[in-house]
């Protein structure tokens, strides 16, 4: 074929897809819903709003009803359905749990946690969800969890903040929340204190990593599996970030894994609460392959310190755009007894702070509006009927979406836009009920959080600490907006100016 007939044909393409586009936008009823080209599908919409997915998958469902099914290229396995509908959640999570796995694809995409218990279905699941279950329920556990978690904020955070107090100097908070859950996630997993958070910002090879990884992962939701495979294969673009940040965490777990048993060997680790030591020390088989003890650790420590170093972030975030929660919360942590440390600021016991109602309240609307990990993905295995009258069947893949699910009027009300911690509060003053496949920021049915209490007890440690001692001021100019992350971290970080706040009267005792 010649040069001329080339030209032909790629200019009759031309005109066809010029025709067609027009012909689709004339017969189209919402400008929101995007085209389906002939070979590419709604592929090249994706894409050029992968900057802003998240508001972009919340337009289509606001657009759709709660309900959207995207069509990707021809044998491209990306026939997704999209929902915010909390029936259609229930059915799916809970009714019908058998019948939508994570499915192959998901284990494909999310292969850097291997054969842990956020890959696996089936009877693998089901044994180590027992066994997790088994280890964080002990009152051992819980109270091992309580004490890393106030201690990492008296040592660690406060002195880190008042230096920035001090000093003047803007720092960005949500590195600052990274650096502080990696911390106590390490220690609550491991034993292990990796000093991420002191004053002098040390680098940590792991933490870049995971960070690297949760932004390729968003990237293998948005194009086709065969490309980012070949991507894996050839070594190249995101998926060579991808290997080298599996070596970084590779060698990290390894290496924590191993100190960890030569401490055993030593009899060093004897009695430790921490969730490692427990699996080592396990008599099951399977607790001394280092395959599975590479798996759970990296599930572990990745589960801990991105949702809540996210939560966190967000929810000051929130506070410098509504002082009157601000207030709101300090006049709820005048009821309980603080502990105020040798250089003058106060911490909380996390026991004292669980009947604090408002406090959850501002916490657990800060998850709904912002949700650290905001799409959540199933399998199909069988054709069924949802209770939205849509057909799925086996191939096609069910995408959950969180962040769209907190900004539908059907589900919150014209209010679901706005930060309003009074929606979680009864007229009796007690904390609201809201259904899990309502509120999904810690999943819903059988796979629900198993560290949910746990993240809680965290969240509000750091939270009450910090609003008792300082205020937040966010940087004049600087811009907050999602990340192209699977994780909801903020594009620009969160550059905040820290104040000290005048001390609360009401605290009662004193570290000697």
């Amino acid at each position: 074929m010649d040069f001329a007939s080339i030209l032909q044909l790629a200019l009759c393409f031309l005109c066809f897809s010029v025709f067609y586009y027009y012909h689709i936008k004339s017969k189209r009823k919402n400008p929101a819903i995007p085209l389906c080209w002939p070979l590419v599908g709604m592929l090249p919409d994706l894409l050029a709003n992968r900057h802003r997915i998240h508001d972009w998958i919340t337009s289509l469902l606001t657009a759709s009803q709660l309900n959207f099914r995207f069509t990707g290229p021809p044998s491209s396995n990306m026939r997704l359905f999209i929902t915010s509908d909390p029936a259609n959640v229930r059915h799916v999570f809970t009714s019908n749990f058998s019948n939508y796995p994570k499915g192959p694809d998901f284990t494909e995409i999310f292969d850097i946690f291997g054969d842990g218990i956020f890959n696996v279905d089936g009877d693998s699941w089901r044994r180590q969800r027992a066994k997790a279950q088994l280890l964080t329920c002990r009152p051992q556990f819980r109270a091992f969890v309580s004490r890393c978690s106030r201690a990492k904020v008296e040592k660690a955070l406060l002195p880190l903040l008042a230096h920035f107090a001090t000093t003047g100097e803007s720092c960005n908070l949500q590195d600052v929340f990274m650096r502080l859950t990696f911390d106590t996630t390490t220690m609550v997993v491991s034993g292990t204190d990796t000093g991420c958070l002191a004053i002098s910002l040390p680098e940590v090879a792991f933490a870049r990593a995971m960070d690297d990884a949760t932004r390729v992962l968003l990237v293998r939701h948005i194009v086709p599996l065969s490309w980012w495979k070949l991507a894996r294969r050839l070594g190249i673009g995101y998926e060579r970030t991808m290997a080298e940040a599996l070596r970084a965490c590779d060698h990290f777990v390894n290496e924590t894994i191993e100190k960890r048993r030569v401490e055993k060997a030593k009899g060093e680790a004897e009695g430790s609460a921490d969730l490692l030591s427990s699996y080592i020390n396990d008599d099951e088989e399977d607790n001394d392959n280092s395959s599975f003890l590479r798996d759970t650790t990296m599930n572990l420590i990745s589960a801990g310190r991105d949702a809540s170093a996210m939560a966190l972030s967000w929810f000051f975030y929130l506070l410098t755009k509504n002082p009157h929660v601000v207030s709101k919360i300090l006049e709820e942590l005048d009821s309980v007894n603080g502990i105020t440390t040798p250089d003058g600021m106060v911490t909380f016991d996390p026991d004292e702070l669980r009947p604090l109602v408002y406090l959850h309240a501002a916490l657990s609307e800060t998850l709904r509006l912002y949700p650290p990990v905001p799409l959540e993905h199933k399998g199909v295995l069988a054709a069924d009927a949802l209770p939205s009258g849509h057909d799925v069947r086996p191939g096609d893949k069910i995408v959950v979406s969180l962040f769209a699910m907190a900004r539908m009027e059907a589900v919150w009300g014209s209010d679901c836009r706005e930060f309003r911690p009074e929606r979680w509060i009864s007229n009796d003053g007690k904390l609201r009920y809201v259904p899990s496949y309502k509120f999904m920021t810690f999943s819903s049915g059988p796979r629900t959080c198993l560290g949910k209490d746990m993240a809680f007890m965290q969240l509000k440690a750091v939270a009450a600490a910090m609003v008792n001692n300082f205020e937040i001021e966010v940087v004049p100019g600087h811009v907050v907006e999602p990340a192209l992350s699977i994780v909801l971290h903020m594009k620009n970080g969160f550059l905040v100016r820290v104040k000290r706040r005048r001390m609360c009267l009401t605290t009662t005792s004193i570290i000697p």
